[in-house]
């Protein structure tokens, strides 16, 4: 069944869905930018997409910017909504979520409204000493790149986002990156798992072909004895029914 999303579908086919969860400093942007290039994946940030709502003028992107405004989360629904729309309009089939879910909530809502369970999470495993200066050495022109609210979003991470950790590493969903080696290191870690996904998937459409091959076969070959036992009675002269 296609998703239908301010008049865009997502195709028939079923999407193949990776979270990608990190502290912040971990690298989940710079590795995220890896996969999209060598395995054609999008990437999409739902901090991002909020944001490009907030400032677009919509009706919607007022209610965003007024809910942040006063101190309000924005609800699950609105996030996923946002993604479901940039899938749809992406017109691919292989997706990166960076940065979401945030929360279990969050979580629920995803699966909930896309029917959607991911692949697998892609987690980067980072000690925090590690994330924390790599944000303060950072120069992004974030407002929030200070000492005080880089602890303070440490600790909402660890509060919010660790449990939906566990939550698929219950299911076997998690596959673990240790973040705190040199980009390279890390990116040669993310390839053995994109290219073992890429073998499963591979793995199944040959199955898949060759159940169908072979379906064919046993239809050519039924049809065949019919045409061979309508001939050798024709020749006899035999009535068919």
């Amino acid at each position: 069944m296609s998703m239908e999303v301010n008049g865009s579908s997502i195709p028939d086919k079923k999407p193949t869905v990776v979270f990608v969860l990190g502290g912040p400093g971990s690298g989940k942007g710079t590795q995220c930018a890896n996969i999209v290039q060598h395995f054609g994946y999008t990437h999409l940030s739902a901090g991002d997409l909020l944001r490009a709502e907030q400032n677009s003028g919509s009706e919607n992107g007022e209610m965003i910017k007024n809910m942040i405004e006063d101190g309000q989360i924005v609800p699950s629904e609105v996030t996923v909504k946002l993604l479901l729309r940039a899938m749809a309009e992406s017109g691919n089939d292989k997706f990166l979520i960076d940065g979401f879910p945030r929360n279990e909530e969050n979580r629920a809502a995803f699966e909930s409204v896309t029917g959607i369970e991911p692949e697998f999470v892609l987690f980067f495993d980072c000690p925090e000493e590690e994330m924390e200066k790599r944000v303060l050495n950072r120069n992004q022109g974030r407002a929030d790149d200070n000492i005080e609210s880089i602890r303070k979003r440490f600790k909402v991470y660890t509060q919010s986002s660790l449990p939906v950790i566990e939550y698929y590493d219950s299911k076997g969903k998690v596959r673990k990156i240790d973040a705190s080696k040199p980009v390279e290191e890390v990116f040669e870690a993310v390839k053995e798992v994109f290219a073992s996904l890429d073998d499963k998937v591979k793995h199944h459409r040959d199955v898949f072909g060759r159940c169908c091959c072979l379906k064919t076969l046993l239809i050519i070959a039924f049809d065949s004895s019919i045409e061979l036992h309508v001939e050798r009675d024709i020749e006899s002269g035999v009535s068919i029914p």
